[in-house]
């Protein structure tokens, strides 16, 4: 528990001088930083000193300050020791050994020498090492996790192994002399037990120490009382088992746990150590317990101050070890809590209080907890309030309410309809529909805001005094918003420079403005709240400036959260997002089901061209073949299919094979996009799926190979009934074959006609999915009459593997069980009295249907795991299709630099696909450890890989910096390994641009060679989006500095602690060379258009500009969607219109989302535009529907219009463009004037 005791902690004048900038001005005081005044000697040092700050390593200490030489003025012999140890406590212990073997003056004398094992990345502390080594006797190692490391460290000892006297064996050199030693007999201390600092001894029996602090006399009796919070340390050695947990904290009387949250100070998974877990079994021990589990964090590799100067926060592999692995258990808030040596009084403090407050939750009653409902307004408007990803935010906000109502919530006031809740919360109650405001909850004054808010005076640098212009009268903060009884629906302000240009210029992101921080000011201090329940993805606060992982109390997201326990509806489909809030604001992140994708089906000349190729089929060898191809290729030239399709010119002549060839290709196309999947309509927190919705989802999950579970897919197992294999058929139907295409729709039929008539046998009469367990226990009896096997036998695949698509159907019962076993509400509920919610992985649940039920506290991976040997295979295939395609369109030519984008939640889902691609592209090989842990690559001969080392420049986004900095230090590594092979540079396009690139900028080969860049550490995207979203560009020359100045931060493996450093011109020149670019998208139910971050992300006209010749480069997606299948299909409109004021938002979003593909990439057709002018303005009764429902985003569609018409990406009539100005004037009007 020494971690836990305050020691001396002293640093020089100089050193304060050198802490952060925010320190340095005195804004915000660390309360374990000397103030200056009281400094009892300006002269005083660390305890450790600290070499140069800014060698890029995570530690700036050397071995020379641990270097023992003793005097020896005896003649004794000298024995020299030379270790590496993982952290400062172990140095410490084995300095104090020695310097009381050398006091003693008997046998020998001592020199030691220490390093730690980051110290051993720097070139010249590895070669001190090994110097070290060859006259040492004594060789020892400890703890030393980091692989690449201990390889090195491996080759240096291997040389000495023979000549050393003992390699980590202490006493062996001491008992070969065969002497006496005298010792003292060590204090043994229990296994396991309850300890506690003030106690005579540590129990073994829980009611011994009860009986203990029942006669405490040092407290009062109200904290002994039953209502005062207990909260349960878990200390180092129970990381071992899990039986103190449930030993210790439960009464042994009446079997209940009698502690009301738990912390973890071990820094561990809660069942083993940092090599192996069992988090199952840690689950279920914590599930037994059920209150909140905290994970706190000691400071491992790096000291106090080092932490605080650094910009990443904790260390990569303690991040891996001590954050990500403690997730998988359910652990939140990740707190440092203490440096090497010493607490860090503020951030215990800190942690004690949030603790308390989360324990605090079981002890209150339902009616006085006081609960914080937050919304999002993104791109702030009027008609974007309640934005979240996927989720009708008013209707489920209303859902929630009204069973809190229920429970005993006191709910006062809340309105009989979602409907009427929107207005409440939105219009202002004087002005009514004019108002251009939201409803006013609180004016705050400018004093008051002060008073309330410790860190105001942070935020003038980016600011000005407060009260500013954003949430703001010109005298008061304004918190926006409506409070019903004990709970307060507010809206929280937005990031403020969404609207300027200038400020979304700047590399690293602006502080909250003060609007934003007084919202959370009123929300703890003012309305008092016990917890505050973020409603959907996402908002601001965990993307505010601040450390990445392991804040400080200068971190903006920590700040501002305070001491309020935060709970966090997250979309289950997005880990990557919800581990980012889980970390940076202390989230107890809940996953929503996101809605199912549907098929898109065909619709308007789609269908009639679906009909005359049918005809075709039937025709095609009658004197009607010719006459009805020229139809085919008319009808799709009106579809606008030309643009993917290559068709002839009508009346061509053709010979049957052409003709067949031509109506194939069409075939596959709309083949294609009919089954597309769209997401239909926008989830309820709360409503179980549909049997459409059930069967839409099952589809999908049949329709992949699971061979860890000895699973066919559905599909799969048809093609085999007719002598074929899948991939087969896929890529015969990819290239037109005719028969291959109609082959390929037998099965999608089939497979849709056969789960469908499994899904009705669970079915009751409102088309809900009901009584799942009862109902598939009979239908998967062994009767015949199974409904698959039923449906099957009026088609072609009667004769289908019934022993395969048992164990097919078996699994899709499973998971159908899961489907609709929604658990939103309840673990809402359950949060919300202060217990624990289990945690489940996030992703795609078509992939993992472990990802369901939803209702999880969601995880993201084991960052340490991914790239998957599964995920490598996929990769291969995935790059050399890309470069085959890329030689075609390239004349036979290999591109050199392919530009590609990584996104957190695809690679999660994937388990590293992308990550894999990368290395693929440059072709290495991830090689994973005994434990599964991917920590180094090495190179695939020339001759295996059958092709040249492509060059790569890798942006990853923000997220994925902050989930896989160690996956970005392999890649940086791999990279630079493959720049300094001895190969020929026409088979090394690395080497080749890199050498080009170090004599141009005069550097080293391995800096030149730097191609994985992000952004600045604390900040994410690029800006691009909330510039097309706000309409604030002038040009596109405008966006490409934006994506310049904010994405070029590059990593460097040889300084790892360093951050990200920028690097503008080295990325410049690796972009440059890029012939084609590349994303990677996998997600069954997002689109392109769905999320603004893909063309944010997007450097194809960027890479245009920046090349020599000017050439456009390839634009290359691994999912590309069709407008055809989502924007202009009524299936996926009409859905979102079924969901009101939200699903107009939607459609408009998409709209922008597509002028900003418009921007970054050029690669959208004219008629995109032409036809959703003819969707949603031309028809008169779909325009009123939009306008009615939400106004303020029928405008911004308006406008999104106008706009693409001026900045040329919408060549349309003159009368277009005057009707649209014209309507542009009556929305206004309307909005602005008409009272209702």
């Amino acid at each position: 528990m020494a971690s836990l005791l305050s020691s001396s902690f002293t640093l020089t004048s100089s050193k304060v001088d050198h802490l952060s900038s925010l320190s340095k001005k005195q804004y915000f005081l660390h309360s374990f930083l000397p103030k200056k005044a009281n400094q009892p000697n300006s002269k005083s040092f660390l305890k450790v000193k600290c070499a140069a700050v800014g060698n890029g390593l995570f530690t700036q200490t050397t071995q020379e300050v641990r270097r023992i030489v003793p005097e020896n003025k005896n003649g004794l012999p000298t024995v020299k020791i030379v270790y590496v140890v993982l952290e400062a406590q172990y140095q410490s212990s084995l300095t104090a050994a020695v310097q009381s073997l050398n006091e003693s003056k008997r046998y020998a004398s001592y020199e030691l020498v220490g390093y730690l094992v980051e110290e051993l990345r720097d070139e010249s502390n590895y070669k001190s090492f090994c110097k070290d080594l060859e006259d040492a006797n004594i060789f020892i190692g400890s703890l030393i996790f980091v692989e690449e490391l201990a390889l090195k460290v491996k080759a240096a000892v291997e040389k000495e192994r023979d000549r050393l006297d003992a390699v980590l064996v202490f006493l062996q050199c001491l008992s070969s002399q065969g002497l006496k030693i005298e010792y003292k007999d060590p204090v043994l201390y229990l296994d396991t037990g309850v300890w506690h600092p003030l106690a005579p001894c540590m129990y073994d029996d829980v009611k011994e120490y009860l009986n203990w602090y029942g006669t405490r006399k040092d407290v009062s009796e109200k904290v002994k009382g039953p209502n005062a919070p207990i909260i349960g340390l878990v200390l180092q050695r129970s990381h071992i088992v899990t039986g103190p947990v449930e030993k210790y904290f439960v009464d042994p009387v009446t079997k209940k746990t009698f502690v009301n949250s738990v912390i973890s100070l071990t820094g561990f998974a809660l069942v083993g150590g940092p090599a192996r877990q069992d988090h199952p079994k840690a689950i279920e021990a914590l599930m037994k317990l059920d209150v909140p589990y905290i994970v706190a964090v000691p400071l491992v590799f790096q000291t106090t101050e080092e932490w605080l100067n650094s910009t990443l926060g904790l260390h990569p592999i303690q991040v891996a070890l001590q954050v990500a692995l403690p997730e998988l258990d359910g652990g939140m808030e990740p707190i440092v809590f203490a440096g090497k040596a010493h607490a860090l009084h503020k951030r215990v403090e800190q942690l004690c209080t949030r603790a308390i407050k989360w324990a605090e939750l079981t002890k209150k009653t339902k009616e006085e907890k006081r609960i914080a409902i937050t919304v999002f307004s993104f791109p702030p408007d009027k008609g974007n309030v309640g934005t979240a990803a996927y989720l009708n935010v008013f209707a489920s906000i209303f859902s929630v309410l009204k069973d809190l109502k229920e429970d005993g919530y006191n709910v006062e006031g809340l309105p009989e309809t979602s409907e009427a809740l929107i207005e409440e919360v939105i219009h202002d109650k004087e002005a009514q529909f004019s108002s251009p405001n939201l409803n006013v909850a609180y004016k705050m004054g400018v004093r008051e805001y002060h008073k309330l808010t410790p860190y105001a005076t942070m935020l003038e640098e980016n600011w000005g005094k407060a009260p500013g212009n954003l949430n703001s009268d010109g005298e008061n903060l304004l918190v926006y918003g409506k409070q019903y009884g004990n709970v307060f629906i507010g809206v929280q302000p937005t990031f403020g420079y969404e609207g300027d240009p200038m400020r979304l210029l700047f590399s690293k992101s602006a502080s909250p403005h003060h609007g934003f921080a007084a919202y959370y000011s009123f929300v703890e201090k003012i309305f008092k709240a016990d917890a505050v329940l973020h409603f959907g993805t996402h908002g601001s606060l965990e993307f505010m400036p601040g450390k990445q992982v392991g804040m400080s109390d200068a971190c903006y997201p920590d700040s501002l959260i305070g001491n309020i326990p935060n709970v966090y509806y997250y979309a289950a489909n997005n880990p990557s997002e919800a581990t980012i809030a889980k970390r940076r604001s202390y989230a107890n992140t809940i996953s929503y089901l996101t809605p199912p994708a549907e098929n898109a089906g065909l619709y308007k000349g789609l269908k009639q061209l679906s009909e005359l190729i049918s005809s075709y089929q039937s025709l095609k060898d009658s004197g009607r073949g010719p006459q009805i191809v020229s139809s085919i290729i008319s009808t799709a030239k009106q579809c606008n299919l030309d643009k993917d399709v290559d068709l002839p010119d009508e009346g061509t002549e053709l010979s049957v094979k052409d003709r067949d060839s031509v109506v194939g290709k069409v075939y596959s196309k709309i083949m294609e996009i009919e089954s597309r999947l769209l997401p239909c309509g926008l989830h309820i927190i709360g409503e179980p799926p549909t049997a459409m919705e059930a069967v839409a989802t099952l589809v999908n999950i049949a329709a992949l190979d699971r061979p860890e579970d000895e699973i066919t897919s559905f599909p799969s197992i048809l093609a085999q009934t007719v002598g074929r294999e899948i991939e087969d058929i896929y890529r015969g139907s990819d290239k037109g074959v005719l028969k291959d295409v109609e082959l390929l729709k037998q099965i999608t039929e089939a497979t849709r006609g056969a789960i469908s008539k499994f899904v009705e046998r669970t079915t009751n009469n409102k088309g809900q999915v009901v009584d799942v367990a009862d109902k598939l226990s009979s239908i998967l009896g062994f009767g015949i009459n199974e409904p698959w096997i039923d449906y099957l036998s009026s088609t072609k695949f009667y004769r289908a593997d019934r022993e395969k698509l048992r164990k097919l159907f078996e699994f899709l019962g499973e998971c159908l069980k899961l489907i609709v076993a929604d658990n939103e509400l309840g673990s809402l509920k359950q949060a919300l009295e202060g217990k624990f919610v289990e945690p489940g992985p996030g992703g795609d649940p078509i992939r993992n249907p472990k990802v369901l039920p939803t209702g999880k506290n969601i995880h993201a991976l084991d960052p340490q795991a991914i790239p998957t040997t599964a995920a490598m295979q996929s990769a291969r295939i995935v790059v050399e299709r890309l470069v085959e395609r890329q030689k075609i369109d390239n004349g036979g030519k290999y591109p050199e630099t392919v530009a590609l984008v990584l996104w957190g939640t695809d690679n999660i889902k994937t388990y590293g696909e992308s990550l894999g691609q990368v290395l693929w592209m440059i072709g290495v090989r991830p090689i994973a450890d005994t434990l599964g842990r991917v920590n180094r690559v090495e190179p695939v001969s020339l001759e295996e890989l059958g092709r040249p080392r492509i060059d790569v420049v890798v942006n990853c986004s923000g997220v994925f910096r902050d989930l896989f900095i160690n996956q970005m230090n392999l890649l940086d590594r791999a990279v630079k390994m493959v720049a300094e092979l001895d190969e020929p540079v026409e088979m090394n396009f690395v080497r080749k641009h890199a050498l080009e690139q170090a004599e141009s900028l005069g550097v080293g080969v391995r800096e030149a060679a730097t191609r994985i860049f992000s952004n600045a550490s604390g900040s994410y995207s690029s800006n691009i989006n909330l510039a097309v979203e706000n309409s604030t560009w002038n040009d596109e020359k405008q966006l490409q500095d934006m994506y310049l100045s904010r994405k070029s931060f590059a990593f460097d493996c040889d300084a790892p602690g360093a951050g990200m450093t920028e690097k503008r011109q080295v990325f410049e020149m690796a972009l440059s060379t890029a012939e084609a670019t590349f994303q990677n998208l996998d997600s069954s139910e997002i689109s392109l258009t769905d999320v603004s971050h893909y063309f944010d992300s997007d450097p194809t006209n960027l890479v245009q500009n920046l090349r020599k010749d000017g050439k456009k480069p390839s634009a290359y997606i691994a999912d590309t969607t069709t407008a055809n299948a989502q924007l202009l299909n009524p299936k996926w409109y009409e859905g979102m219109m079924s969901t009101g004021y939200e699903g107009v938002r939607e459609i408009e979003k998409r709209l922008t989302n597509t002028v900003g593909w418009s921007a970054t990439s050029g690669q959208v057709d004219n008629w995109v535009y032409e036809e959703a002018n003819t969707t949603f303005i031309q028809d008169e009764e779909m325009m009123n529907r939009l306008m009615n429902k939400n106004p303020n985003s029928f405008r911004k569609m308006v406008q999104t219009f106008l706009e693409a018409n001026g900045r040329g990406y919408w060549e349309t009539s003159a009368d277009n463009i005057e009707k649209l100005r014209q309507l542009y004037s009556e929305v206004e009007d309307k909005i602005e004037g008409i009272d209702r």
